[in-house]
Parts: C-alpha cells; structure tokens; sequence
C-alpha cells in the first residue's frame, strides 16, 4: 500500500471523498516531511468533520472546496501550516467550531491565518458595499502580520471562480466584477502570474458572457494556423540557439482571452490585429545568456522601433524580471519575445510565492518577497482613511501597475504610479519629506509642486523646517500613502492652532459686516452659545479654525441678520449645520424634495440653496469648496416643494388631459406644463408639481407610469 493510501486509510471516511485527497497527499509527500503531512491530514479530519453533512450550490460536498484550495497552494510548495489553514479556511465563518477550538488544536500560526482568511459575515453593516470594503480591509491588513493569508485567500477565490456556474446571474456578476477589481490585480501585484490570468479568464467568463462567447469561437477557429507559424518559429530559435551553444527553452505562447479584450479595448483594434501577434519565452540559465539571446533574435528578425523593455535592470514593482522585445516576424508578422533565466521565470509564475518554495539566499532589497512586503507595509499608513470604501478606494488605485521610474538626487530608482506629481514622489520617500516640502526641482530646474512626473526623470524636493502639507495638495496627488498623510495631518492640526485660527476668520467676517468681536457683545454672545449647544467661545472658535462651520454665516449669525427671511423662506423644513438665522431656498434647476441627498451652497444675495447631490450644476460649483454645506432634512416636515417630472405619451388625443387628472386624483396640484417635444407617434410633456416628499413623488410616478398610452415616467434634473 502506498503513503498516501495508508494515510487515507486512517482518516474516517475519507475514501468515500479522496478523489481530491489523494491528489493533494500525493503532491504534499513530493516535497514535505511525514510529519508535516500528517499534521495536514489532521486538520482535514477536524474540517471535514466540522463541515459533515455541508453541501455547495454545486451539490458536492463542501469539503471538496478547502481541499481545492489547498491543492492550488500544494501546487505552489507552501508550507505544512498554510495549507492546513486553507483546509480549515471556512471552518469559523461556516460551521459550529470556533477559533479557539483552532488554536487549541493547531496552535496560534494556523489560528492567525484562518482568522485572516475568515470573512465578517457576524458583523453587521449599513449596506453591501461596506460590508466587502471591511472584509477586504481586514484581510489587506492581516497580510501586513503574514503574506500567506492573501495566497489563501487567491486560493480560494479560484477555486469559487471555477465553480461560480451553480450560482444565480446576478451574483455571478458582482463576484466577477469584485474579481477583476480586486483579486486579479493583488495576484498580479504580487507577481503570481498563474493566479492572475486564471482569474481575469474567469472573470472575464462571467462578467462578459456573451463577449467572452464570441471571443473564444474566434479564436478556435484561429488556433489551426496559429498553431503552424508557432511551430515554424520556434523551429528556427531552436536552431539559431543551438548554433551559437546557448542552452535555452523556447515556449510558444497563447495570449489569453481577457488580455485580448483589453487590448482591443483600450487600443480600440480589431480581433484580427489582435490576435494575430505571437508570443514566445526563452527561458536560459543566467543573466549573461538573456542579453546574447537579445543579440541573437535581434539578428533573426528585424526589433520594432521603441518596443524594448529592459526589466532585468529595472524590475517592476512586483519583483518581475523579464527582457521583452517586440520583432517584424514571417510575412511581417509582430513576434512579441520574453527572455528570462529559470529563476526569473520561477518568481514570474509564482511571485512571493516563490519565498516558500526555495529559501532565498540572497536578502537584498531586489528580492521579489522583499518589494511585495515593502507595498504590504505601506497598508499600515492607509488604515487612518476614515471609511472602509474610503480605505478600499485607496488600495486599488496602488494594486494597479501602471508605473513610471524616477531618481532620487543620490541616483536610487523610485516606481510611482503614473500620473504622480513631485509631492506624491516627497511622500514616497519619506512622510517627513511630504509634510516638509516647500518646492521640487526636476532634472535640476525649479517646478511647480503639482508638476507631473515622466519616467528618467531625476527628482529633488527642497524641504523647510517648521513647513506643513497644504490642504490644496489633495485635488492634485495620486498616490493613497500621500493622500492619507496630507489628511492625517490636517485631522492633527492642534487644537490651539484652530482656535486661533478659527478667531481671525470670525473676526474678519463680522469687518466685512461693519462689526467686530467686541461690538457682538457678551450678553448676545452667550445667547448664541447656548442656542449652539456650546459650552465657551473657543469651542467655536476651534468648530470654525477645522472648517466644521463657515465663518461668514456664524457672523450673520452672530449679529441676527435676516431672521425674518429665514422663516418665510421655509427654514423649518431643514436642520442646516452651521446656518441658523440663514435665509435658505430650494434651487429650481434640480427641484430638491425631502428624502433628496442633498447639499448647500452659500450664494451671495440668495442665502443658503440648497441642491440635489445629482445635480447637474454642481460640476460648476465644486470650484469654491468653502462655499459647501452639510445639510439634512427634519423627520416631520409639514409643507409642499416643487417636483418636476417628465412623461413620454403615445400622441394620442387627450392623452395630456388623462396624465393632469391622474396627478390630480394623486393628491398633487400641478404649477406648471409644457410640452418639450411632438412626433409623429410620441410626445415628450413637463409638469411641475407640489408634492411632499419622495413617496409621495414616486406613488405619483408610478400611477402614472401604469397607464395604457405612457412609454416611460422620468424625473427631471438638469
């Protein structure tokens, strides 16, 4: 009897189900110790256990799913304690067991990595989103402690996408979408190719049925030729490398489906253009051969101007090496070419992976792990982000690898996003250098602190003592470790700094209103307060030096202007932070409603008017941010607003007679009407009408939407 059966033979009941245990047995005895075998094995009885009588959508058992996940990090020669968390992955989140029965029973590294792993299903969030957001930033930040829990967690987010057919459209879409958002560009980040172009197919597969379809129907029927010019090709490398006594391994490659569709679409080509470009690694055994092999297929076939990457010099940011040029092959075919050594191509296929395969003599800076782990410390910084979706919104636009390379004075190569400007690259090399920073010079000439940065580029940023971050910065950087320090600082700014502050800007207010802090008064002073709910003058002080309330509105405020306008202009139907004894009007170009988000803008002559948050204006406001309010509407308002909706007809006579007396019978009066637009068998008419608040809109919608000659009901906003 062979190991892996004797092993099966002792686990209770497992071979009813080894189909998929056996496999994983046979690949963990090729390159772990008994021992550690039979510590996995364990930890699949306890699973298996714990998930007995569990079925997937599928109808198999669930344990099929941990051992799946399992087998994918067997394949990648983890170690003994990640693959058993990737068997118990599921345990806490899905079965009666909890993670102390885990650490009691595998020790604190395996609990650490399940807990990880383990989504937060028991906690409860507002909406969908945030509830992802907080699951994914949960385990960005574990990845800070051990980078196995994300190979655990790519692990299993494969093996889901490879069964996602058992589940219902709609969530095929969203887990596809989540997929390539999230998980394909982590994979791709820490340099795990297999992971990342299975998902992307994947993902692909189901979020783009139909095109997805097309796509692979093409390109079968393409493959019978393709599969000839591959063949001839790599015959006449072999050739060309076996003549000069290099040692190499040609490998024709197929491009997969989703990098296909990016590339027609973001190129906008056609299939044809597309697929018709071949691709080949040479693989050689150090770096010497990978430039004489360069040499070689340059002489071979003719390089494309500007279409040579050298990545062995300058690694990208995911620890990836690589020389790729593109060549004019056969009949002007375009031969895309890789060469790498065997080492390069190891990390290339398994990225930090690859740390636990094969210990790493050398600990320098370059090593694939080391730059994975430099990214995954930086997530540190990025918890002060006030929001989970903030926090996630943060992390994606760094997953992404579309990088340039600067110099640092000293001539060290820095990878930035592209589009980083000098202040992103300050922050890059230190927090201090961020907050510091006065100026920045390029290439030893003095530039604007928003000033692009291009690759080559070499970068100095002048600092001064005692400077801070500018709040302006924040419309102009690009990368998140930037974006979080600029608002860490300002959420620090002291407390006495904002009172002092916050003094001036009043004080400045009430000049523009020919009076002064001096001539408000104590007595109205205090009154103020109270109405407030404040309990000195430097609490407003300190509310207005941190921008939680406007200075020129605390004035009027202050001194009791246009109290009187402010109840005839319907005041009591909103709660206005910061605005009390402010006039406030409804803006007739978006028709704001009670249940409307909706924000205030201070206009001069007009008071506070307010806006739907969908407006369509509002792109021409956002320019004077100071001029913003937070508002929110009161639980019981007891008046009419105007609405404006819009309703397509059959042009039919009478019709507009029929959607008036239907308006009417739902308790709205109408203002106003007019037709926008006649054709032969359509009419377009606009009605302005009062209505309470948004059910009572949408009760109307939806009456008049249900008759017999309406196509479709719209509200209006401009």
């Amino acid at each position: 009897m062979d190991y892996a059966a004797t092993l099966l033979a002792k686990l209770p009941g497992a071979s009813k189900r080894d189909h998929g245990l056996r496999h994983l047995i046979e690949t963990l005895e090729s390159y772990l110790p008994a021992a550690q075998v039979e510590a996995v094995m364990q930890a699949y009885e306890f699973g298996a256990a714990a998930h007995d009588g569990q079925k997937r959508q599928s109808g198999e058992a669930y344990i099929s799913h941990p051992v799946a996940v399992a087998q994918e990090l067997a394949d990648m020669h983890l170690d003994a304690q990640a693959i058993s968390a990737a068997i118990l992955h599921d345990v806490v989140e899905d079965t009666a067991a909890s993670l102390t029965d885990i650490e009691d029973k595998f020790g604190s590294d395996i609990a650490i990595l399940v807990d990880g792993v383990s989504k937060l299903d028991q906690i409860q969030f507002r909406s969908r989103a945030e509830a992802q957001a907080e699951s994914f930033r949960k385990m960005m930040l574990a990845m800070i402690e051990d980078i196995r829990v994300i190979l655990v967690k790519l692990a299993d987010r494969l093996h889901n996408m490879q069964t996602l057919a058992a589940m219902p459209a709609k969530k095929k879409a969203r887990i596809a979408r989540e997929t390539l958002d999230i998980y394909a560009p982590i994979a791709n980040r820490l340099g795990i190719n297999r992971f990342k172009v299975m998902l992307e197919d994947l993902g692909f597969r189901y979020l783009y049925p139909m095109r997805y379809r097309v796509l692979d129907k093409a390109l079968r029927r393409s493959k019978g030729s393709q599969r000839q010019m591959v063949k001839k090709i790599s015959e006449e490398l072999d050739q060309a490398l076996a003549g000069e006594g290099i040692a190499a391994d040609v490998i024709g490659r197929e491009k997969h489906l989703y990098s296909i569709y990016k590339k027609m679409l973001e190129k906008k080509r056609l299939l044809s253009d597309v697929v018709d470009v071949y691709g080949f690694r040479i693989i050689v055994d150090d770096v010497n051969d990978c430039y004489k092999v360069l040499g070689l297929v340059h002489g071979l076939y003719k390089p494309m101007p500007g279409r040579f990457k050298d990545y062995v010099a300058i690694p990208r940011i995911n620890g990836y090496q690589s020389l790729h040029t593109t060549l004019f092959g056969p009949k002007g075919q375009p031969l895309e070419v890789q060469i790498r050594t065997r080492e390069m191509d190891r990390v290339a296929e398994s990225g930090v992976a690859s740390h636990w395969q094969y210990k790493a003599e050398e600990k320098s800076d370059a090593t694939p792990q080391r730059r994975a782990r430099d990214w995954l410390s930086n997530l540190a910084e990025l918890q002060r982000s006030g929001t989970s979706e903030e926090f996630l919104e943060s992390v994606k636009v760094d997953l992404f690898p579309d990088k340039i390379y600067v110099f640092t004075p000293k001539g060290d190569i820095l990878p930035m996003p592209k589009g980083s400007t000098t202040v992103d690259f300050a922050y890059a090399v230190h927090t201090d250098i961020g907050n510091r920073c006065v100026a920045a010079k390029i290439d030893r000439g003095l530039v604007p602190l928003r000033t692009l940065l291009q690759n080559g580029q070499t970068v100095e940023i002048i600092t001064t003592r005692g400077s801070r971050p500018n709040p302006h910065w924040l419309t102009f950087v690009r990368t998140a470790k930037a974006r979080n320090a600029i608002r860490t600082h300002m959420k620090s700014m002291r407390s006495s700094e904002s009172v002092d502050l916050g003094k001036r800007l009043l004080d400045r207010s009430l000049k523009d209103l020919a009076s002064s802090l001096r001539k408000v008064g104590k007595v109205r002073m205090k009154a103020a307060l109270d109405e407030l709910g404040l309990n000195n003058i430097e609490e407003l002080f300190e509310q207005i030096g941190l921008g939680e309330r406007l200075a020129p509105l605390t004035a009027r405020f202050l001194l009791g202007s246009d109290e009187e306008g402010a109840s005839e202009s319907g005041k009591a139907s909103l709660v206005i932070a910061g605005t009390e004894g402010m006039v406030v009007s409804y803006a007739r170009c978006c028709h704001p409603i009670p249940g409307d988000d909706v924000m205030g803008y201070l206009s001069s002559g007009r008071g506070i008017v307010i806006h739907r948050n969908k407006c369509g204006n509002l792109s021409n406001f956002r320019k004077q941010p100071e001029k913003w309010l937070s508002v929110s509407w009161e639980d019981e308002i007891d008046r009419e607003f105007s609405s404006q909706i819009q309703v397509d007809t059959q042009n039919k006579p009478g019709v507009l007679a029929e959607v008036a007396a239907m308006i009417a019978d739902s308790g709205s009066n109408i203002e106003q009407v007019s037709v926008l637009g006649r054709h032969e068998d359509c009419s377009v008419l606009s009605f302005l009408l009062q209505v309470k608040d948004r059910q009572h809109l949408a009760k109307i919608m939806r009456n008049v939407r249900n008759m017999p000659n309406v196509i479709r009901v719209s509200r209006d906003c401009a």
